[in-house]
């Protein structure tokens, strides 16, 4: 039986095979078990044990030698999540290295370092398919730098503008999740190795350089001072997770926004089997899209979890952990689901060119309202100008009227006499050209 949004046969599609199997039972308890591992030969290095009991600690710290159906009764039975997988492992170790097992730690120490390890590998995951959503926008942004578009601010034509200055804002929005995500990642990913308090008390003066040690075999950093109680570079990390996906869920908008029947002017990829609706034949809709809206809202939903779970008791508290050790999972794989979602939205995008143009045209040219009176403001002053072409372009709204003829009415009412304006939405595009040059790739801005 399946049940949950990872595996159940309706959703399953939607989500990272990679980041699954990166937090999946059989990869969490191998983490768990490199973190041993990690603690008894760095122990070993410094002689604080045998080295022959660390090579056999090492050597049984293989996952696929534990038996997860008695793990799963044993935690439930002991109430506690991994004193029975030490059991385990002591059974497999045998005398005398079963005793040097879990020398001075405690089992937060070995929850947290092995999500540090889980982080990492996402993080690398991520980043890769991030990077190649970025390629995509830039890409974009390079073919469509002289398409013409109607710019909207609040669902209203407002500015012409081109779809290249649109991908080329994706692109540099997405490359600062990425870069965020990097300098964050420096400090997230730790080694916990302070006992059951967070001050070595069970190392025997040695356990500032044992957390070294283990975070150098490991491939993580030591977090020097351990204590249980803090979370708050984890949850700093995951916060680049919560703002990818607000940049992700705005794009993913966007490309719903512009399929729209009456907009038509991009489409998501189709193919022969891809079904809309199960009454309407014709439907086709932007469904890739629309999951990336879901798995974005699913990813910032949960972000208050985690932020609670930075409120810790004393200096452990299992009512906060039991909460991160679930929700970073969680949100680690709906981070890597949506970029995926995303690289396969925008690898494969369609644009619409011929309806960018007649959409352009939609208003009768009251798109180049501002244009006409930027002209017209050095003559009459630019709150005349805003008053007058005002007037004209309520008149082409009402009647219908193009803007051009409104317009030329309103220029004889203030006898300016024959004004030619220029008013091509070709030549109001501002510096746009220099700013998706500098913008949509790792270049400099032209001048």
């Amino acid at each position: 039986m399946t049940i949950g949004m990872f595996t159940s046969f309706i959703t399953r599609h939607w989500f990272s095979p990679t980041a699954i199997r990166i937090w999946s039972d059989d990869a969490t308890l191998q983490a768990w078990l490199d973190v041993e591992a990690a603690l008894a030969r760095a122990q070993a290095e410094l002689q604080m044990i045998p080295q022959d009991a660390a090579d056999r600690i090492a050597s049984c710290c293989r996952a696929e030698g534990f038996d997860h159906e008695r793990l799963s009764r044993e935690i439930a039975f002991a109430q506690h999540p991994f004193v029975p997988v030490l059991k385990q492992l002591e059974e497999r170790c045998g005398e005398p290295a079963a005793g040097y097992v879990h020398w001075g730690a405690t089992t937060q120490n070995i929850f947290d370092t092995a999500i540090a390890l889980q982080l990492k590998q996402t993080h690398a995951h991520l980043t890769d398919v991030v990077q190649r959503c970025e390629d995509h926008a830039s890409r974009l942004a390079d073919q469509h730098k002289a398409t013409l578009q109607a710019g909207r601010t609040h669902g209203q034509h407002a500015l012409p503008m081109t779809f290249g200055f649109k991908a080329a804002a994706w692109y540099a929005e997405l490359r600062r999740g990425r870069e965020r995500l990097q300098a964050r990642a420096d400090g997230a990913f730790l080694t916990y190795f302070g006992g059951a308090i967070g001050t070595f008390a069970a190392m025997g003066g040695k356990g500032r350089a044992v957390e070294e040690a283990a975070a150098s075999l490991l491939g993580l950093a030591p977090a020097r001072l351990p204590v249980r109680s803090s979370f708050d570079r984890v949850a700093d990390y995951l916060g680049g997770f919560a703002l990818l996906a607000g940049t992700l869920q705005k794009i993913a908008g966007d490309i719903v926004f512009m399929q729209r029947t009456e907009i038509g002017e991009v489409e998501e990829a189709f193919h022969m089997g891809k079904v809309g609706s199960s009454t309407m034949a014709q439907k086709r809709n932007p469904s890739a899209a629309l999951v990336l809206v879901s798995l974005c809202r699913l990813l910032k939903a949960r972000v208050p979890l985690i932020l609670s779970s930075m409120v810790r008791m004393d200096e452990g508290d299992s009512s906060a952990t039991n909460v991160s050790d679930i929700v970073v999972s969680e949100m680690a794989i709906l981070a890597a689901s949506i970029a995926e979602a995303a690289e396969r939205v925008l690898g494969s995008l369609q644009v619409n060119e011929a309806a960018m143009a007649r959409n352009l045209e939609l208003t009768q040219g009251l798109i180049m309202s501002e244009a006409a009176m930027m002209q017209l403001s050095p003559m009459i002053g630019r709150h005349r100008a805003h008053h007058l072409l005002y007037e004209a372009a309520q008149e082409t709204a009402t009647r219908g009227t193009p803007f051009v003829e409104t317009m030329r009415h309103a220029l004889h009412s203030v006898e300016l006499g024959d004004v030619h304006l220029a008013l091509s939405p070709s030549a109001y595009l501002g510096e746009i050209r220099e700013i998706i040059r500098g913008g949509s790739s790792d270049e400099e801005p032209q001048s």
